[in-house]
C-alpha cells in the first residue's frame, strides 16, 4: 500500500522514495540499566494511533526527518526536520 509523505526539503513524494527508520524514542542516558537498553532497542509501541517516526529520503535528498504518521491509515499528519 503506498501512501505520500512530505519531505521537508523536496516535498510531496511517494512513499517508495522513502525508508522507514522507526518509532521516535528516548535514548537512554550513559550508564543506563539493561532493561532500560533493552526497551529502547526491541520494544516497539506499535499503536493504533498517530505516532513520531523517522524516515530517510533516500531516493531525494537523502536527509532523516520526522513524521507524526497515524497507523490506522497511513496518513502523514505532519512532517518536519529534527533539531541537532
Amino acid at each position: 500500500m503506498s501512501f505520500l509523505i512530505h519531505c521537508p526539503n523536496c516535498g510531496e513524494r511517494s512513499a517508495y522514495e522513502f525508508r522507514y527508520g522507526g518509532e521516535l524514542k528516548v535514548r537512554p542516558k550513559p550508564g543506563g540499566t539493561e532493561e532500560e537498553w533493552y526497551r529502547y532497542i526491541y520494544a516497539k509501541r506499535n499503536e493504533a494511533a498517530a505516532q513520531q517516526e523517522w524516515w530517510y529520503h533516500r531516493l531525494g535528498c537523502r536527509q532523516w526527518f520526522l513524521a507524526e504518521r497515524d497507523t490506522r491509515n497511513n496518513q502523514v499528519l505532519r512532517t518536519w526536520m529534527a533539531e541537532p
